[in-house]
């Protein structure tokens, strides 16, 4: 597993359907060696950070994998490295087979594995077409939150070692078809709830979906 691209912007405002937004989603590539901060990337930066950013959202990574299966339904010129929004673009993690919980060492920063990303309608706006939103929900390639366990730094190129797996057996994958799926299961919610540094808007939404469970 290695970091195929690092991706950092801070906000800009720009226009989308006649109005200005403030976003961070346009990340650009960059080949100089970058610090990892406790909340964010140095020379990072988000909007909203009612629902961006933070301890559970300081790191977001997507599998250069994914890649392939957009060709065709976003422009080629807008599927360049940092398309999605990540700061990682990696490759060898996938979210079938990181678990929440998972820690691993990226140059000298760790990170743990914590939670998928769910879009909002700024990823409409990177990728010019507010249907890629629920395309990419539907897709399954979340992509993966890290929390930093470890400040450092890291650059392109730099392998990524798990340093030590999950005590909770549940995989990034699983969490995300979680949400989006209208049966819920109940064991998954249950086993979800056991894990004590699951992040809060989990923990409120595990409880929503309770009811809905079988």
């Amino acid at each position: 597993m290695h970091l195929v691209s690092v991706n950092i912007s801070l906000p800009q405002t720009v226009s989308w359907q006649g109005q200005p937004v403030s976003t961070g989603i346009f990340k650009q590539p960059v080949t100089h060696p970058v610090p990892v901060e406790t909340k964010h990337l140095t020379g990072d930066g988000q909007a909203d950070l009612r629902v961006h950013g933070g301890r559970d959202k300081a790191v977001y990574a997507y599998p250069l994998e994914h890649y392939a299966y957009w060709q065709g339904r976003i422009a080629a010129d807008l599927l360049t490295m940092g398309a999605f929004g990540e700061n990682l673009t990696t490759s060898g993690l996938l979210e079938q087979e990181v678990c929440i919980g998972d820690v691993f060492q990226v140059g000298t920063a760790v990170l743990m594995a914590v939670q998928p990303r769910l879009p909002c309608f700024k990823l409409g706006i990177r990728l010019n077409d507010p249907k890629v939103v629920k395309q990419f929900a539907q897709s399954g390639h979340s992509g993966i939150y890290f929390r930093v366990m470890k400040p450092g730094t890291l650059q392109v190129g730099d392998s990524i070692t798990r340093l030590a797996p999950s005590d909770h057996r549940i995989t990034i994958q699983q969490m995300n078809e979680l949400y989006w799926a209208s049966a819920k299961d109940k064991n998954l919610i249950q086993a979800l709830q056991s894990v004590p540094f699951l992040p809060a808007f989990w923990q409120r939404t595990l409880r929503r979906m309770t009811g809905k469970a079988a």
